[in-house]
């Protein structure tokens, strides 16, 4: 079952048309939520960055759009299906009324809500790692509309069309700037020694909810240290290590860049810290 505007469709059913502005214009946003079969994890930080993306994109929030609200449509959702005790990522799409030009006849919204069956609610040590290289045929623009789970996708999707044809498993994607923004799989960590650190929002990247869990992590009494920091293309082979960090993804480790082969100390680490996380609220 899908949730369109609150009524439950199977999810065979035909419910979106030409018109859709989110397919016109990438109209559109997306907000995806792990569920761990009792729980919605860091619901609370999806909920406000889903808010906060949509005042951005000065969309008019429905008055019914609260916090229980949402999540109570997400269970009636998952109760439909038959899934309300089972792991899911849940996928929350926002997107303005129809209308056929730029400027739209009404700033006000639909919303679809879909979930696709997990495993398990924790992530997964991802084996084996992923062979990288670097996307430059087209560079992301590092704005403010960079940082939102927006829909318009098409750098990420020919950058994986490259890795394909050329036999590489992901791509990393670099800014107007020349600097590296994030992965295909998700943000960048960049381990060097004690080390790490991950691109800053002004860069490109996705302002990704595990990525702000991390940020907001105490980590002076671990073994490594993290911060925001430019990462240039030419540090990437003199890492120690490369990872990418995702609510569907978790953790997707970069074990070979090129020359330079890497390993994954820190990737389990943060895999274990965010593991433990979900098993305390679950």
């Amino acid at each position: 079952m899908v949730n369109f505007n609150g009524d439950l469709l199977p999810d065979s059913n035909h419910f979106l048309n030409h018109k859709n502005r989110g397919l016109q214009f990438g109209d559109a946003l997306a907000e995806r939520i792990r569920y761990s079969g009792s729980v919605l994890l860091f619901w609370e930080s999806h909920y406000f960055r889903l808010m906060a993306s949509m005042r951005q994109l000065r969309m008019e929030i429905p008055m019914e759009f609260t916090l229980e609200y949402l999540e109570e449509e997400i269970l009636k959702t998952l109760n439909a299906s038959g899934r309300a005790k089972a792991p899911c990522e849940i996928n929350i799409t926002v997107f303005r009324k129809s209308g056929e030009d730029f400027l739209p006849p009404s700033l006000g919204i639909s919303y679809v809500i879909s979930f696709t069956p997990l495993e398990s609610a924790e992530f997964p040590l991802d084996t084996p790692g992923l062979v990288a290289d670097l996307f430059k045929d087209y560079y992301l623009q590092a704005d403010g509309l960079a940082q939102l789970p927006h829909q318009m996708k098409l750098p990420w999707v020919l950058a994986a069309i490259y890795a394909d044809e050329n036999d590489f498993d992901t791509c990393l994607l670099v800014n107007h700037r020349k600097e590296i923004a994030l992965g295909l799989h998700g943000n960048l960590f960049l381990r060097t020694g004690q080390d790490i650190k991950t691109p800053p929002l002004a860069d490109g990247c996705s302002d990704e909810i595990l990525r702000k869990f991390l940020l907001k992590q105490d980590w002076k009494e671990t073994p490594y240290q993290l911060q925001e920091a430019h990462i240039s293309p030419f540090e990437l082979q003199q890492a120690d290590e490369l990872f990418m960090l995702d609510i569907s993804s978790g953790i997707s480790s970069i074990t070979q860049y090129r020359k330079a082969k890497y390993t994954r100390e820190a990737a389990t680490f943060v895999l274990n810290m965010i593991n433990g996380y979900i098993r305390e609220q679950t």
